[in-house]
């Protein structure tokens, strides 16, 4: 017996009758439903998506419709006299809850499909799943002619996990490079630059080291030491303030080395070392993701196979090429049905790991950001501490050239003249007139 439009008629009106439909879910009007958003037993499809609306069920919920209909297609050409399928309980589309049709799995599968076909809804429904989602590498995403409008999850932040769902083309190649590996490539390479940067400290570093020994070198220089009088302690006070100046230029290459290129050196030693496990996690989701996909294609080229057998052996029976063509038509629908389970089955796993892969990709791409964030404040407070470093240095070098223009200031020609002349004087008394 099929499952009829009455049949359908009767439960509505038993649901009515017995004020079920009143108890219903606020978010979807489902009865039975807490208001939760918990997806009850005996409804077949009922969800909600997560508060952010970037939840996957929504597409999986389609997937399954989807599989349900293929499933269905191969069973719906059962007679009224067909046998029973032995697979386990299926739940029956719809939002009719299954206690209420009082059914076997079988015949309420059959039923409400062949019911669709009377209806002339089944041809609609399969056109409208196919063009709902379109499957990328594996991947299925909201087809672009009938794509939902979808909320970012971080909306003007410009996220990570918002923007690197879909496959690139390789620039330099003709294959493909996924969105997480782009992020990757990222986080190395900042991770490149700031050892670049280390590198480059390291460099003014040595500068800094290799000018303060030149400074010292220089002070101790012999030159211009027998200037006498006010100039002559004013360059003795510029050759010692070299000596103070290649102090303080030491004193800033050992700042430098401790609390710039140090701490750029050190930051995440093991950081590419946790990238490339972040990387062989999330490429063996999307692996699983590829096999799962394989295996939905394969279950679905068998149930076609298993559809055209059945249409072909319901041919032979019509015009009675056989027998056993009865016989045979029973263990084709048997197959068929069971192919459409598989189906079912396998559609079911490639959703569930399309939601693993989905949920690791938004954890691990808001880490990814998070990482991000800290390496370039991390590497802003450490040039700010090279600047402020730079400024004290100049203020040391400002403290070892003010005793310089205090003596510079107070040389004095005349002082000197006397001086020299008090020292190195042969006589005050000039030459006269000879007489005779």
């Amino acid at each position: 017996m099929f499952f009829s439009v009455a049949a359908s008629k009767a439960a509505a009106e038993w649901l009515q009758s017995t004020g079920l439909n009143q108890d219903h879910c606020s978010k979807c009007s489902l009865p039975g439903c807490s208001g939760g958003g918990v997806r009850p037993k005996s409804v077949y499809f009922h969800s909600h998506p997560r508060s952010l609306e970037w939840s996957p069920l929504r597409r999986e919920k389609r997937a399954r419709l989807s599989s349900f209909l293929l499933a269905g297609k191969a069973t719906c050409r059962l007679r009224a006299g067909g046998t029973m399928s032995t697979r386990p309980p299926m739940r029956p589309p719809g939002n009719v809850p299954a206690v209420l049709l009082g059914f076997r799995p079988a015949l309420a599968l059959t039923g409400a499909l062949c019911l669709q076909q009377n209806l002339g809804s089944s041809s609609p429904s399969k056109r409208q799943t196919k063009e709902n989602t379109i499957t990328i590498n594996c991947v299925t995403f909201p087809h672009p002619d009938t794509m939902p409008e979808q909320q970012l999850l971080k909306p003007t932040e410009w996220s990570y996990c918002d923007y690197f769902w879909a496959d690139k083309k390789d620039p330099q190649g003709n294959g493909t490079v996924a969105g997480f590996e782009l992020l990757l490539q990222k986080q190395l390479k900042g991770k490149q630059m700031q050892k670049e940067m280390s590198e480059f400290i390291r460099e003014r570093i040595k500068i800094e080291e290799d000018y303060a020994k030149n400074l010292a070198k220089l002070s101790q220089n012999s030159l211009a030491s027998q200037e006498e009088g006010s100039l002559g302690e004013a360059w003795a006070q510029v050759k010692k303030s070299l000596a103070d100046e290649a102090e303080v230029h030491l004193k800033f290459s050992a700042k430098l080395h401790s609390e710039v290129e140090k701490p750029l050196m050190n930051f995440r030693e093991n950081f590419k070392k946790d990238m490339k496990k972040c990387d062989h996690h999330i490429a063996d989701l999307r692996k699983q993701l590829a096999s799962r996909y394989a295996s939905v294609e394969k279950a679905r080229k068998a149930l076609t196979e298993r559809q055209r057998d059945l249409e072909m052996k319901t041919q032979q029976l019509e015009i009675k090429l056989s027998n056993k063509t009865e016989e045979d038509i029973k263990k084709a629908r048997r197959k068929s049905t069971q192919a459409g389970d598989d189906l079912m089955r396998c559609v079911d796993l490639y959703n569930q790991a399309q939601s693993k892969w989905f949920e690791e990709m938004v954890t691990t791409t808001l880490e990814l950001e998070r990482l991000e964030v800290e390496r370039v404040e991390m590497i802003r407070q450490h040039l700010c501490q090279y600047t402020q470093l730079r400024h004290e240095t100049d203020m040391f070098n400002q403290s070892t050239v003010e005793p310089v223009d205090q003596l510079l200031r107070k040389v004095d020609p005349a002082k000197d003249r006397e001086l020299w002349v008090r020292e190195h004087k042969t006589g005050n008394i000039r030459p006269v007139d000879m007489e005779i």
